[in-house]
């Protein structure tokens, strides 16, 4: 462990439960706990799993001139979404995009009455502060909150959390809400990043660990480590930033234009205004020239990220390479993602995945493996 990694105010939480620890985006996270990964895995899709997501940024923006319409205006410049359709109480999935149309961060944006909330990757949050403050810093007051994050997913995670507070049964997929926990003062978004329903809950550090205990004091709850964490998102078919994802992929052939709303597309109230906005709406309306899909592969060996893909098992040249690939618990096999062009991302297609200077065969599968189980109603 790097002697300078940071550490979330759940540190020596882990250390007690006798996490193995590892660096990642500059901080020391547990990757798995003593049941081990695959427990990790399957208890979460059976009943309920805590984990530790504090790397990730908080940052707030605030209206300088008292209304949130100025905010979210300004916003619209930097994200594809509708920003200012946003009611109080809700939450969207957003996309900040360079000149290029590439994706610099995925993100969520909460609406919270008097201000906005965005949640972002650990490893970008430094740089997209900066990039809020290059373009914003006139419109709106910016503060990263020093905030914990913990993230309680699975289909017993209501009823673990209702223990504590039992308004949080009336919340559906990104709802937002304030509600008292354990004592703290919390924002509560039904989300995550397992595929699972779930709840996403920000509180003050020093109120962190108390919570945590309080929610791993409900026998159906288990902590849960990085390792599953990315297994989980892995079959639900959910983008990485830095693997499946990143500044050279732009929204569309990454299957995320359901993101980009009718109101900011060619003909839309909003059309544009963002950046790479031509080459992505043009995109939108003629398709992309490669798709992000799913892959099986034909045996028992894991295909893993950056192993080259080919149309035939001699082909002489790659035609695209994967993203994210590893066991699949829920499945009991390997399952990948990754890029092909678009004339071979039907599913069904078999093409080639080189591993260690062979050639397996691969099938191209729709996502996610495993369908979502959001409580949208």
């Amino acid at each position: 462990m790097p002697f300078d990694a940071l550490r979330t105010p759940l540190h020596a939480l882990h250390l007690r439960l006798g996490a193995r620890m590892v660096p990642f985006a500059g901080y020391a996270m547990p990757v798995q706990y003593p049941a081990g990964l695959l427990r990790e895995h399957l208890h979460t899709r059976s009943h309920a799993g805590l984990f530790d997501v504090s790397h990730m940024g908080q940052i707030q923006l605030s209206p300088r001139s008292g209304s949130l319409t100025d905010v979210a205006r300004a916003l619209e410049t930097l994200l594809p979404i509708d920003v200012l359709g946003l009611q109080p109480g809700r939450q969207r999935y957003g996309l900040l995009l360079n000149e290029a149309g590439g994706i610099r961060d995925d993100l969520m944006v909460a609406q919270c009455g008097d201000s906005l909330l965005l949640v972002v990757n650990a490893a970008n949050k430094a740089a997209d502060e900066a990039y809020l403050r290059a373009h914003l810093t006139g419109i709106c007051e910016i503060a990263v909150l020093p905030r914990a994050l913990l993230a309680l997913q699975g289909p017993g995670a209501e009823a673990a959390l209702g223990r504590l507070a039992p308004e949080i049964a009336a919340m559906r997929f990104m709802d937002v809400r304030a509600v008292s926990l354990a004592g703290a003062s919390a924002l509560v978004t039904r989300s995550g990043y397992t595929g699972e329903d779930g709840f996403e809950i920000s509180v003050p550090e020093e109120c962190a660990e108390a919570l945590a205990e309080a929610l791993l004091a409900d026998a159906t709850v288990q902590p849960i480590g990085l390792g599953a964490r990315d297994s989980l998102r892995l079959e639900a078919g959910l983008c990485l930033h830095g693997s499946d994802i990143d500044p050279g992929t732009d929204p569309v052939e990454a299957g995320l234009a359901w993101a980009i709303p009718a109101v900011r597309r060619w003909g839309g109230a909003r059309e544009g205004g963002f950046p790479g906005a031509a080459r992505i709406l043009d995109a939108i309306a003629t398709g992309p020239a490669r798709k992000r899909v799913g892959l099986r592969t034909e045996g028992a060996a894991p295909v893993r990220a950056g192993a080259p893909l080919f149309a035939e098992a001699a082909a002489g040249e790659a035609i695209g390479h994967v993203t994210s690939g590893g066991f699949g618990p829920s499945l009991q096999a390997p399952v990948a993602m990754g890029y092909l062009p678009v004339g071979l991302s039907s599913p069904g297609t078999r093409v080639f995945a080189e591993v260690r200077g062979r050639r397996l065969p691969v099938v191209v599968n729709g996502l996610p493996f495993v369908a979502a189980g959001f409580k949208r109603t």
